[in-house]
C-alpha cells in the first residue's frame, strides 16, 4: 500500500465547501482517488471498510434524488453507517433554525454531514455549529463542488488532461452553482472557459471571473473540446428570464446543428436531470458525442473519494 501515492493523500481542511480554495494538487489529488473507485466499482465486490464504524448523515434541505442517492451509495460502499434526513418537509416547516438542526445534528455525534440547502452560504454557516466533518451538495447558487470534480475527472478520463482544453459551459450561469464550481475547477487545472447564454441569464460582471462570455450560441461553440449544458432552472427564477421554452431551445438548445460547430471530436455534458428539448436534444444527449451517463458513474467513485480523503483527518482515525 505504501508504493500506492493516494494511499497517503488528505485534503489539508476538515470541510469540502466549494471548490474556491482548492489546489491544483488537492484537486488532482482527489480525482486520482476516485480512479481507484471507479476500478472498484465495476467489481463484484465494491466495498470497502474505510468509514467502517463512521456515521454519515445527508441533510438535504433541498430535494436532489440523484446527488443524494449518490452520496448514500458512496458512503455505504465505503462501510458507513448512513442516515438521509429531508428536511424540507419537516423541522424547517414547525420553525426550527439551522442553527437548532445543526445543534440537534451535533449532538447525534455524527462523523460526515452531506448537506444540501437552498440558500447560499448555509452549509458554511452549518459547518461553524458543528464537530464533524462537513461537505457542501449544494447551496443556492453558490457552489456545488462534487459535481465540478465529477465532471474534471470525466473529462480527464476522456480527453487524458484538463489543462489547454477550451470547455463551453452553456445556458443558465446565472442560477447554476453547478457553473460557478466548474469555471473555479476549471481555471485551476488550465483549461480556457467559455459562458454561453442569453444576457438574462448571465450573471453581472460574469467577466471577472476569467472567462470569455458569448451571447450566441453558435458564435460560442466554435472549435470548444467540451459542450457543457446546463438545466434551465425554472425553479430559481422570480421573473420571465425567457420569452419561451420553445425560442429558448431554439437559440440556446443543444443540437446536433449546433454540436457540428465544435470540434469533431467534442464531447458533450450534462449535470442531470436533463429538460430533453428545452437545454438538449434527445439525439444529442444518447449519441456517441455524449458523457452524460458516464457523469453518473463518476459521480459515486469522486464522492467516495471526498469521504475517504476528508475520513483521515478525522479524530480517531
Amino acid at each position: 500500500m505504501t508504493s500506492n501515492p493516494t494511499a497517503s493523500f488528505s485534503l489539508s481542511r476538515r470541510h469540502l465547501l466549494g471548490i474556491e480554495g482548492l489546489s491544483a494538487e488537492e484537486i488532482t489529488g482527489l480525482l486520482d482517488l476516485a480512479e481507484e473507485f471507479v476500478t472498484l466499482n465495476r467489481q463484484v465486490e465494491k466495498k470497502r471498510a474505510t468509514l467502517r464504524g463512521r456515521t454519515q448523515i445527508n441533510l438535504f434541505f433541498e430535494a436532489s434524488t440523484r446527488t443524494q442517492s449518490s452520496f448514500e451509495l458512496a458512503g455505504k460502499r465505503l462501510g458507513a453507517d448512513v442516515m438521509n434526513m429531508s428536511i424540507g418537509n419537516s423541522s424547517v416547516k414547525k420553525g426550527e433554525t439551522l442553527i437548532d438542526t445543526a445543534a440537534t445534528l451535533n449532538a447525534m455525534h455524527p462523523d460526515m454531514l452531506i448537506v444540501r440547502h437552498s440558500a447560499s452560504g448555509a452549509v458554511e454557516l452549518l459547518a461553524r455549529k458543528v464537530d464533524c466533518a462537513v461537505v457542501n451538495a449544494g447551496d443556492g447558487a453558490h457552489e456545488h463542488p462534487t459535481q465540478a470534480l465529477l465532471d474534471a475527472l470525466t473529462i480527464r478520463r476522456n480527453k487524458g488532461r484538463i489543462e489547454g482544453l477550451t470547455v463551453a459551459i452553456c445556458g443558465d450561469i446565472l442560477h447554476s452553482r453547478v457553473a460557478r464550481s466548474n469555471i473555479l475547477l476549471l481555471h485551476t487545472m488550465g483549461a480556457r472557459v467559455r459562458v454561453i447564454g442569453p444576457s438574462t441569464l448571465l450573471p453581472k460582471e460574469i467577466e471577472r471571473f476569467g472567462v470569455d462570455v458569448y451571447r450566441d450560441m453558435r458564435a460560442g461553440l466554435e472549435d470548444v473540446d467540451i459542450v457543457m449544458m446546463l438545466r434551465l432552472q425554472r425553479e430559481r427564477m422570480s421573473g420571465s428570464f425567457v420569452p419561451s421554452v420553445k425560442e429558448y431551445f431554439h437559440y440556446w438548445g443543444l443540437d446536433e446543428a449546433k454540436l457540428r460547430l465544435a470540434k469533431p471530436d467534442a464531447l458533450v455534458m450534462h449535470p442531470g436531470p436533463m429538460n430533453r428539448g428545452v437545454e438538449i436534444d434527445s439525439a444529442v444527449a444518447d449519441g456517441a458525442q455524449s458523457l452524460i451517463r458516464e457523469q453518473v458513474e463518476m459521480g459515486v467513485a469522486v464522492r467516495m473519494a471526498v469521504l475517504d480523503a476528508l475520513s483521515r483527518n478525522l479524530p480517531n482515525a
